[in-house]
């Protein structure tokens, strides 16, 4: 069920009301006095977000200096509430030049009631687009005298933006040259033993895109999901092509992504926003390559001196290099001198964070590096205490390549003129929490 919230007030501080309006019939015109006692008079502000006073329910967040309260009468979803709060945000500081105070919305009485007319319905969210809204509200608001952001001007078309259905892009664009950027990140998760196991291992993932399209195009992507090239199969009555597939969990797409065709077709269809985007994020458990194995050694030799040997493999394509590789060995906190001998890179003791750091800057693929180290520890007379080994950490970004083996198999663009359009995708792996216990 969505909000359908009752009422919606803008208090001060102090308790006072700046701005109110009532959707619906089922609570009385006092309800703001109940908040004011029971909640903000007993200093319970910062306790719980959602509070239930008699038969309604209070959601309230504070923004700058301002208290939006949201009364309910009725099982709400509280999430999307506090959603709607966020985008009307969003939107009021579209309209006052970036800025969302008090003086804002006594300087923009008008305006705030207008907007509170369009974007909720009876108790229910409406369209919350600064772009689409804009083109029929016009109305500037009274700006911060501190806010240097210019004003926007509203762009034509308006009847098609306000009942179509792409709400995130305007027409009109018109680009020299028609271009598409598409950028596959992935941060790689894992836990390893000391004995080489993986504990844990995951990737999480986004597809970051840059459009430079002119009209309105609609795009479609192709994965080598496994789900998507079996339905592909079935749609076209012939067998997969052969080669590696991956199963995706957890994928989230930005709101321009046909979501019905996604369900019957496993296909990506979307018309982009212009400019910079996330077009979905997906994590992924099974399958998962891993680009550096690292096989570390340490020996305790008496109270007075360690011995560590750290060898660092790695597992992607010879072809490829990974880049601002750091492995950072953990040290006790005792550590008085040590000294180095590494294959590649540098090594040094950090005193602030009680750790040996090994950066190499460039590491080719399917070749190996170590190091070695003799630490001398600060002998104590008091009773040893035995060091709790904390796991060696990794930091690395390896271009080009995907922990995950998502591929691009294809991004098809149509557009109604039948331009021309150039394509870039690109693919880049980095170390999340990578870390290998020793």
């Amino acid at each position: 069920m969505p909000v359908a919230a009752s009422a919606i007030y803008f208090l001060n501080l102090r308790g006072d009301v700046l701005i109110n309006r009532l959707y619906r019939d089922d609570v009385g015109g006092n309800m703001v006095d109940a908040f004011r006692m029971h909640i903000m008079q007993t200093k319970e502000l910062g306790t719980c977000p959602v509070r239930q006073i008699g038969g309604c329910s209070f959601l309230y967040m504070r923004i700058s200096n301002v208290y939006i309260v949201i009364v309910v009468s009725s099982n709400a979803n509280v999430a999307c509430a506090f959603k709607f709060v966020v985008e009307a945000v969003a939107l009021f500081k579209s309209y006052f030049g970036g800025a969302f105070d008090e003086d804002a919305i006594r300087n923009n009485f008008v305006l705030i009631y207008e907007l509170l007319d369009e974007i909720m319905d009876f108790g229910y969210p409406q369209n919350l687009s600064p772009e689409i809204l804009k083109l029929y509200i016009t109305q500037e608001g009274v700006r911060s005298p501190f806010s240097s952001k210019p004003s926007d001007k509203p762009v034509p078309n308006a009847t098609l933006q306000v009942t179509g259905a792409v709400g995130w892009r305007r027409e009109g664009l018109v680009y020299k040259k028609n271009e598409v950027f598409l950028d596959i990140v992935e941060s790689v998760n894992l836990l390893m033993s000391s004995k080489g196991s993986v504990l844990r291992c995951d990737v999480t993932g986004k597809i970051l895109m840059k459009c430079f399209l002119s009209g309105m195009p609609d795009l479609k992507l192709g994965l080598n999901d496994k789900i998507g090239l079996e339905k592909e199969a079935q749609l076209k009555s012939r067998p997969a092509k052969s080669g590696k597939t991956i199963e995706l969990d957890d994928v989230t797409f930005h709101q321009c992504v046909n979501l019905t065709r996604f369900n019957s077709e496993k296909t990506v269809s979307f018309v982009p926003p212009d400019g910079e985007f996330e077009l979905m994020k997906y994590r992924i458990t099974e399958g998962v390559n891993l680009p550096f194995r690292v096989l570390p050694t340490i020996k305790e030799l008496g109270r007075t001196r360690m011995e560590i040997n750290v060898k660092v493999k790695s597992v992607f394509g010879a072809k490829m290099f990974a880049l601002g590789v750091v492995v950072k060995v953990p040290v006790p906190k005792q550590t008085a001198k040590t000294s180095f001998q590494t294959t590649s890179g540098k090594a040094k003791y950090n005193a602030s964070i009680d750790s040996l750091v090994w950066k190499i800057r460039k590491f080719p693929g399917q070749t190996e590096a170590t190091m070695s180290a003799e630490v001398e520890l600060i002998s104590t007379m008091g009773e040893k205490k035995s060091w709790n080994r904390p796991p060696i950490q990794m930091e690395f970004q390896v271009p080009m390549f995907t922990a995950s083996g998502l591929r691009v198999r294809f991004l098809k663009v149509w557009e109604k003129s039948g331009y021309n359009t150039v394509e870039w995708v690109r693919y880049i792996t980095r170390a999340g929490s990578y870390e290998i216990r020793c």
